[in-house]
């Protein structure tokens, strides 16, 4: 709830369901995923988080504002997790299919790490990261920099000469890096507003590729959020 850019963000409502609640909901059909944990912070001001996971019955753990990593590997401890697969709250159009193949090529392969989001080839917003447990708690241990303490799994893929990372392959049709899908700003809310309200209309079970087609078929909308530039993690 203490985005900068975007107070609250993550319980603006689209469609009456807080954007959290749209992004659950969507996490749920994946197949491969067996429990569903929001991290959210001790803040008072996300008191309202704890109530919304509460409601909808999904697992809620709370750890420090700053140092999220902590707060994550506390909660995969928590649930006896042996692998974290990492969403982001102001991500809601994660695809669930997606999310179960980059599970399978994990489970598949040798990598540390796998994502969808370290190659620049799906659309910015269908993002999720998949690693062991024990690799996060060897990272707690590695790093203090307040850069990787905060972005969770960051230590993990900046040292691929230390750790195995993979990339999920993207299909053809789904190669639209260009495409922003990510709530930061204003804009970007907009857009993921527009998307819902549209899709949901025609295709409940939208995925994907009826985002992006739907988005070049109507190109003012695509560039709504154009001028929002993704903020880097290092300068």
């Amino acid at each position: 709830m203490g985005s900068t850019r975007l107070p609250g963000k993550s319980l603006k409502k689209i469609l009456g369901k807080p954007m959290l609640e749209l992004l659950i909901d969507r996490v749920r059909k994946a197949k491969l995923i067996d429990e569903l944990v929001v991290a959210t912070s001790e803040n008072k001001k996300d008191n309202a988080i704890t109530t919304l996971a509460k409601k909808l019955g999904v697992g809620c753990f709370r750890g420090s504002e700053t140092d999220v990593l902590d707060r994550v590997l506390n909660a995969a401890k928590t649930h006896e997790a042996d692998h974290i697969v990492e969403l982001w709250g102001d991500c809601p159009l994660i695809d669930p299919d997606i999310i179960d193949d980059l599970i399978r090529y994990y489970l598949n392969n040798e990598f540390d790490l796998v994502g969808t989001c370290l190659d620049e080839t799906f659309p910015w917003g269908i993002s999720a990261l998949v690693f062991p447990t024990k690799i996060l708690e060897e990272v707690s241990n590695i790093t203090q920099d307040p850069v990787d303490r905060e972005n969770v799994s960051n230590y993990i893929y900046e040292h691929p000469e230390r750790y195995k990372i993979g990339h999920l392959p993207c299909p053809p049709e789904l190669k639209h890096p260009e495409i922003r899908l990510t709530v930061d700003e204003l804009a970007d809310f907009e857009l993921v507003e527009t998307i819902f309200e549209f899709l949901t209309l025609t295709n409940p079970e939208f995925r994907t590729i009826d985002v992006i087609n739907f988005l070049e078929a109507n190109p003012k909308i695509k560039n709504i959020n154009r001028q929002v530039k993704q903020k880097k993690l290092r300068k």
